[in-house]
């Protein structure tokens, strides 16, 4: 099999193997039918005038035809956008107007926000899945129109993360120009770390829309294995369907492991996960006595990587390597711990992580000070995350993008719901801030301070909450409100966010 035409060449070979296959209903998605249908549906596109370099966004549940609309912007070289489908409408026409999208691909489940997007974005065409035609995609208004020719070439995804406004903002990549088929350093990486191959069962219960989870579906696909597809988590489900499906490759977050870990230790214990060789996990840290467990459960199977959507560098640790550095993501010859005058730091001492890689070449989209900030005069790249080499060049995390919370894996940016907030009549001053979760490992906080006169209660608490709500997707929002007479701020008016950090935990329990 060539390095070239990956879902082509495997749909002349298998074409009856699936190359989706849905957890819950058993419904499958063959090789044959998703590079028809996203061929089709690339040629559909290509006749609107969508060419090279345009973009589409997609918002979509968990479902192939999601798998389907990826690759027909993929092989088109077009840029394509998955957008969270928990948004608000609000939020999601503000991420398809900013990256320039001129299709919106969608499903039926998705109507009630497709409505107001339609009308905050008038020139975007909206497709819905589930339409009769060689694609199965059409558009809401007007006719599906018959695919034609178009230049296949390798697109690129364009994931959104914060700007420095708060905003969301995209996360761009040079096309390189390369046929369709042309395999990329990810797949370089995901073959040769987790031996990604055409026996690969990769067990997926995280959303799409999600960076990860999402390039290593479509590492699946070019490897010719088989995606088996969770519309969401369920930690029983993830057990039964290792046992059903012998999936041998799974996708983690901290989250989901503590889940299972929750379970029953007699039912847990029934189910036959000895098919999984690589389990790998990501996107939050790891809890030492959770991954330890996990690996006393499962076995040494557990591989874990550090990187950023940013794509800018990468280190990765095995099982063994973790039992020996436990803690540690991993070490990579690109790493560089420098310190706030630009020096390198010795081992031990802790500085910004930087990576002196060129994996991809990156911008922030419509953000050219962001983009300037995350390189320095080296040339090395940064995303703000702080951290420490061991002796033997082991990186430990010891703080996260500068303010960013994540809970159960999931980045949220607290500017979004500070922004909401501080509007409010009521709040003179506000601050969004993680607290200590047992669960998710972080849950989202607003501490207010209050404008004279007014006095915190629980029913204000709740009307603000509530007001977030109406404005932002609500895992964004604060899942409680404390009252403070004063936010920490220096005379210049800079927010000591890490002191505000410390009052909570220093405690070690939330109070959520």
């Amino acid at each position: 099999m060539s390095g070239l035409a990956h879902i082509v060449e495997h749909a002349r070979q298998w074409p009856d193997r699936a190359a989706v296959r849905m957890t819950d209903d058993g419904s499958e998605l063959s090789y044959r039918d998703l590079d028809a249908r996203s061929h089709a549906l690339a040629g559909q596109l290509a006749a609107t005038g969508l060419a090279v370099g345009d973009h589409v966004a997609i918002l979509m549940e968990n479902r192939p035809e999601f798998l389907v609309a990826t690759w027909a912007a993929s092989r088109a070289g077009l840029y394509w956008t998955p957008i969270n489908w928990h948004l608000t409408a609000e939020e999601v026409a503000y991420i398809a107007q900013d990256c320039g999208a001129r299709a919106l691909l969608s499903s039926d489940a998705r109507r009630a926000v497709l409505g107001p997007v339609s009308e905050a974005c008038p020139d975007l065409a909206i497709w819905l899945c589930d339409a009769p035609g060689p694609s199965g995609f059409a558009p809401v208004k007007g006719q599906a129109p018959a695919p034609v020719p178009y230049d296949s070439v390798e697109g690129s995804s364009m994931v959104y993360s914060s700007g420095t406004s708060g905003r969301p903002k995209g996360i761009k990549r040079l096309l390189t120009g390369a046929p369709f088929g042309a395999l990329g350093a990810g797949d370089g990486m995901v073959r040769g770390l987790y031996r990604w191959d055409a026996e690969t069962r990769f067990l997926c219960p995280s959303p799409l829309y999600h960076a990860a989870p999402l390039n290593f579906a479509l590492s699946t696909h070019r490897c010719g294995g088989t995606l088996l597809l969770m519309r969401s988590f369920d930690p029983r489900e993830v057990l039964s369907t290792i046992e059903r499906e012998r999936a041998n490759r799974v996708w983690l977050v901290p989250t989901m492991m503590i889940r299972m870990l929750k379970l029953p230790e007699g039912e847990r214990s029934a189910f036959d996960v000895s098919s999984v060789t690589h389990a790998v996990h990501s996107a939050a840290p790891c809890p030492r006595e959770t991954k330890q467990a996990m690996m006393d459960w499962w076995g040494p199977v557990l591989h874990e990587f550090y990187a950023a959507t940013e794509g800018n560098g990468m280190t990765a640790i095995t099982p063994q390597e973790w039992l020996a550095h436990p803690g540690s993501v991993g070490r990579s010859s690109d790493v560089r711990i420098v310190g706030e005058d630009g020096a390198l730091m010795p081992a031990g001492e802790v500085g910004t992580i930087h990576f002196a890689s060129d994996w991809t070449r990156f911008e922030y989209h419509n953000d050219p000070a962001k983009t300037a900030e995350a390189h320095d005069a080296h040339g090395w790249t940064t995303i703000g995350d702080m951290g420490y080499l061991d002796d033997d060049g082991y990186l430990f995390l010891t703080d996260r993008k500068t303010h960013m919370i994540i809970a159960g894996g999931v980045n949220i940016y607290p500017q979004e719901s500070e922004n909401v907030l501080a509007v409010h009549p009521a709040v003179e001053d506000v601050a969004v801030i993680g607290v200590p979760h047992p669960e998710y490992g972080e849950a989202v906080k607003a501490v207010v301070q209050l404008v004279g006169g007014r006095e915190g209660s629980d029913e204000l608490a709740e009307e603000l909450m509530t007001y977030c709500h109406a404005h932002l997707a609500r895992y964004k929002c604060p899942r409680s409100v404390d009252f403070v007479d004063e936010l920490p701020r220096l005379p210049t008016g800079k927010l000591l966010k890490r002191e505000l950090r410390g009052r909570y935990w220093g405690e070690g329990v939330a109070r959520i």
